[in-house]
């Protein structure tokens, strides 16, 4: 019998971390709330969740000692997911911190969505998958998933988007650079298709 892939789930003490960690376990890992350097590294892979405030995560991030051990994961090449703020922070700044520096895992920056309409958006919205990636396989035409956000991502690279929504105006929400994959939505509170994603992403962990 196989045995469920460890995936370390960063605690920085920010936001509901748990409801990530129960999904992964749903789906069939073996997730841990970790606030070590030494769990993360022996984790077969790594997820930073995030919710609130760019700058309040980061900088509960930098006083968990946890950055370097985000790059030293994305170095190693194991599959990574960024989730909501935790997607926001792999970028390299924010219009919401300004002065606050990003991870920059992905060069770019996170700006706000149109100011003519509510924010932040609270509510389900269906994606528009722009580019084929394995933990989006599956999920059918335009799957619907729940967003709670004000910002989205902009990378200087359009290929690492991988889906957007619309919202005004067509916004990036789903990214892909190498090991990394990120999602501006919440795929642990997005039902069936969420659940479908997360479990793409543990199928690609055992298989790497």
């Amino acid at each position: 019998m196989t045995s469920a892939p460890l995936i370390a789930v960063l605690d920085y003490g920010i936001g509901n971390l748990r409801s990530a960690q129960k999904a992964l376990q749903r789906v069939g890992a073996d997730a841990r709330l970790t606030t070590s350097g030494a769990d993360a590294a022996s984790a077969d892979a790594v997820v930073l969740p995030g919710v609130g405030a760019f700058g309040a995560c980061m900088d509960a991030l930098r006083d968990a000692q946890l950055e370097d051990v985000v790059h030293n994961a994305v170095a190693s090449g194991r599959p990574f997911l960024g989730i909501c703020v935790g997607m926001q922070m792999l970028f390299s700044s924010s219009e919401e911190s300004p002065d606050v520096r990003g991870l920059d895992v992905i060069e770019g920056d996170v700006k706000w969505i149109p100011s003519t309409l509510p924010r932040p958006q609270m509510q389900w919205n269906q994606l528009t998958i722009t580019r084929d990636d394995p933990i989006l396989r599956g999920l059918g035409k335009d799957p619907w998933m729940y967003f709670v956000h004000s910002l989205h991502g902009v990378p200087r690279d359009p290929a690492h988007v991988v889906a957007t929504t619309h919202y005004g105006d067509d916004l990036n929400v789903a990214f892909r650079k190498n090991n990394v994959f990120a999602t501006q939505f919440h795929p642990e509170k997005s039902a069936a298709s969420g659940l479908h994603l997360l479990q793409n992403f543990v199928a690609q962990v055992s298989a790497s």
